[in-house]
């Protein structure tokens, strides 16, 4: 049986560069995304008016970045949560340029509280580029994500990515849905670049 976004037709793609100091580029990852079952959710929750009433919630204008994709199991669409996403504002960095903001999630179907966080997306980062696709530039810049390790001292590397809707049931605190995701190969974070995700999802 087909899934509600997979009726719609919905895609994506995700290339992901590296940006030095010196303004030189190298592309690292260049391929699809998946559309997770959150979407399907988060939609239905705005076609059948029984979410939240602000258009605004169902924005996807934030993400996280992990350290442990894929999930276990393999990569589906039925996941809803990053295997091993960066659970603290000081991961991301304390002079890091990112807007966090700690709020709930919804993981497999029930809202959690445990203040999780999620990079902002720039509203000028978000870019309508044809009658049905949307792209979300996300900027994990020189001073974000660098030197992760873990409690033993091991170096983390950057290995999974995600996007979220904002807040699709209309919670009093957002509550935010994943719907898109993707692994891709290690990438262990300096501060000699930036990591540009250029995000394209069609509608």
């Amino acid at each position: 049986m087909k899934s509600f976004t997979d009726e719609l037709g919905m895609t994506g793609h995700l290339t992901i560069i590296k940006r030095y100091k010196d303004g030189e580029e190298e592309v690292v990852f260049d391929d699809h995304n998946i559309i997770v079952s959150g979407m399907g959710v988060g939609l239905a929750y705005m076609f059948t008016g029984s979410g939240s009433t602000t258009v605004l919630d169902y924005q996807i204008e934030r993400f996280k970045v992990g350290v442990s994709g894929p999930p276990d199991g393999g990569v589906t669409s039925a996941i809803y949560e990053l295997s091993g996403p960066l659970s603290a504002v000081t991961q991301y960095g304390n002079s890091t340029n990112l807007f966090i903001e700690e709020c709930d999630q919804i993981v497999n179907g029930a809202t959690i509280s445990l203040n999780k966080v999620f990079p902002l997306i720039p509203a000028n980062k978000i870019t309508k580029i044809g009658d049905s696709s949307v792209r979300y530039t996300l900027v994990v810049d020189e001073e974000s994500c660098n030197n992760l390790q873990n409690e033993d001292g091991v170096d983390l590397a950057l290995n999974e990515v995600g996007l979220f809707m904002k807040n699709p049931t209309g919670a009093a605190t957002n509550a935010s849905l994943l719907v898109a995701y993707r692994t891709f190969s290690n990438i262990l974070k300096t501060s000699d670049f930036s990591l540009i995700f250029r995000w394209t999802l069609n509608f």
